[in-house]
């Protein structure tokens, strides 16, 4: 699969850092939390165990019937019984300590039968009174079983413990318990403060306002200033918005209280309300405080009338409307949100007197990066010839937790090498690692395979290099890495918050220029091209549809995950137009990078041949190897 590695795609920035090619097609992978996984796991295997002990007593239950009811023809009535001992007619009586029941066995009669006495000693001295009168009747008397006997008191509690079981599951899941954290303020203060926070200054600036009212809230309230109820932090992940959350905490010195938005919904209905109103009745009691919920769309969604779950978050999601807007004016309580899709949120939760104030965090530019590589870089030992702000350029569109990642793998790497100290190269391959993939040297590749990986990759780089807007070839390699069979690396020397028109198609090209190559180098095409295909048709559709940049259809927007009805609105004719549309744009992509590769087959021809020979190809050699 050929992988154009899109890093952002938005209406204001379009970062792309590799092409690589997989000889598998890749369906996307899905993203599940693990904390989601386990409370599920943990809340089957209680009501598993719930419904065991049930069957299990259900099934007791049902023996002991009809163990009895096959009982009922072989029992005599008490005053049958009497009757027969004054006639003489019984021979033999068996009787257990401490039962009520009796087994008694009729002269000439080899079957036994049973009766149940309401009185055993009274039953006893009559037998007694017999024998002295001449009846002789043989009198045993057995010890009771004591694991009979501790059976039958267990069954006895039975529907007891069934019922404590079911009311220690309602409270562990009906209260906030240990799911709300609690920092103090003297944790947070001495763990986070601005300072560990990097490349986020105009950010970190509006929140020193949430950090004076929290430190100092009479001289706003003198001023006739409400404080803000709460901070909506929007941004992409690993950008820093919990970070920067526990930062204000630190800053201003209060408590704070962390949970995740997930963490409010369980399988019975209510407990999420419950939940929303215990963590607001804690965070009164440790006033001033910042309360934190991390991922709030997942119980801030827009309501809906439906029913079952959906009705849960309705509920979950009222009481917290309640909440925020329910505060006394002297309590100094701050929500802090963030979210991945702020436009998934309930219109009611993003007014103002509720989330007063949002907040975008935004991806690092080349200062913020470089700062936030120097903090990442404590503790690490570097080479000399290491420098992080050329780090910072190569790395356009990447986020601090990436940031922090590479440079975690490029130590790894490092040692596992055995190096004195992180080197440059170190710092390449954690830089590989972290966006294509782990390298694959021990797999046995085909010469066929081969030839068409490196065909394909010579395509992706003799188009880019022949296209205006197209970024600069850093490297080429046919060594497989992760999913990848091959891979196009382009330098990311600079920060883009617009992408014109003309970008955006060359991109197109330049996605479609390895599967051109198969065509015109090989005559043959390959399911590698799967990725570079999937990628260039969302760009198409984005142009379309997001962007405005058709010229038949004009500047218009649709966006059908918002208002699925939308399109329909517009009618069919229009659908069609937009598919035509985007088949246009990728139909002529395809055929421009054909003819590039026609007019330099020799230029291929001597890449393809390189990267067979060497298997990876910098920049400079590939500068040399298509210098006329």
């Amino acid at each position: 699969m050929n992988e154009e590695n899109n890093r952002n795609i938005s209406h204001n920035n379009i970062q792309d850092n590799e092409v690589g090619f997989n000889h598998t097609q890749n369906d996307g992978n899905s993203n599940h939390k693990k904390n989601d996984q386990e409370k599920k796991k943990k809340q089957l295997y209680y009501m598993i165990g719930i419904v065991v002990l049930l069957c299990i007593a259900i099934g007791i239950t049902i023996w002991l019937v009809t163990s009895n009811q096959n009982k009922e023809d072989d029992t005599m009535p008490y005053t049958e019984l009497i009757k027969q001992i004054d006639d003489g007619i019984i021979e033999k009586v068996e009787m257990t300590v401490g039962s009520t029941s009796v087994k008694v066995k009729l002269k000439n009669v080899e079957e036994e039968k049973s009766a149940i006495v309401p009185n055993t000693q009274a039953f006893i001295e009559l037998i007694q009174q017999e024998t002295l009168e001449g009846n002789t009747i043989e009198l045993n008397q057995k010890e009771q079983n004591v694991f009979l006997t501790i059976f039958s008191y267990l069954f006895s509690l039975l529907p007891t413990i069934l019922l404590i079981i079911l009311f220690v599951l309602l409270f562990k899941m009906q209260g906030l318990g240990d799911k709300g954290k609690v920092y103090d303020a003297e944790t947070i203060k001495s763990k986070t403060k601005f300072g560990d926070v990097a490349g986020l200054d105009e950010e970190k600036s509006e929140m020193l306002e949430i950090v004076d009212f929290l430190k100092d809230p009479k001289k706003f309230n003198e001023m006739g200033a409400k404080i803000p109820r709460g901070v909506l932090l929007c941004g992409q992940p690993g950008t820093g918005k919990t970070l920067i959350a526990k930062a204000i905490a630190g800053e201003a010195n209060v408590p704070f209280i962390s949970m995740s938005g997930s963490e409010f919904i369980e399988m019975f209905a209510g407990l999420g309300a419950s939940r929303v109103r215990k963590l607001f009745e804690k965070a009164k009691k440790i006033a001033p405080c910042i309360v934190f919920i991390d991922e709030i769309d997942a119980i801030g969604s827009r309501r809906t009338s439906g029913s079952g779950a959906e009705t849960e978050n309705n509920q979950t999601l009222n009481q917290l409307l309640v909440e925020m807007d329910g505060f006394d004016t002297e309590e100094t309580i701050i929500v802090l949100a963030a979210t991945n899709r702020p436009e998934m949120l309930d219109k009611a939760l993003l007014r103002p007197g509720r989330f007063d104030r949002q907040i975008t965090i935004a991806l690092p530019d080349m200062r913020g990066r470089e700062e936030i590589l120097k903090i990442h870089a404590k503790g690490k030992k570097f080479e000399d010839n290491v420098d992080l702000k050329d780090i910072a350029g190569d790395t356009a569109g990447f986020t601090g937790a990436e940031l922090a990642n590479i440079l975690n793998e490029a130590a790894i790497i490092a040692t596992i090498k055995k190096h004195e100290a992180i080197n440059h190269d170190d710092i390449e391959d954690a830089v590989k690692k972290v966006t294509v993939g782990l390298e694959r040297q021990s797999r046995v590749i085909s010469e066929k395979d081969k030839k068409l990986t490196a065909f394909h990759e010579a395509g992706h780089a003799i188009v880019s290099s022949q296209l205006e807007t197209q970024k600069d070839i850093k490297e080429v390699s046919i060594i497989p890495r992760g999913i990848a069979g091959g891979y196009t690396m382009y330098k990311t020397n600079e920060d883009k918050y617009y992408i014109s028109k003309t970008e955006m198609e060359e991109k197109l090209i330049a996605l479609l220029g390895g599967r051109a190559a198969e065509k015109v180098a090989l005559n043959d095409i390959s399911t590698g091209a799967s990725n570079d295909i999937e990628v260039a048709t969302q760009i198409a559709k984005d142009m379309i549809t997001k962007y405005g940049m058709s010229d038949n259809l004009g500047p218009i927007s649709i966006n059908t995950e918002k208002d699925p009805y939308e399109l329909q609105l517009l009618g069919e004719k229009f659908g069609d137009a937009i598919g035509a549309e985007v088949k246009i744009l990728l139909d002529s992509s395809y055929v421009k990078a054909q003819a590039i590769l026609t007019n330099n087959m020799d230029k291929l021809n001597t890449v393809a041949k390189a990267l067979m020979e060497k298997e990876v190809i910098s920049a400079e050699e590939f500068e040399e190897l298509i210098k006329d």
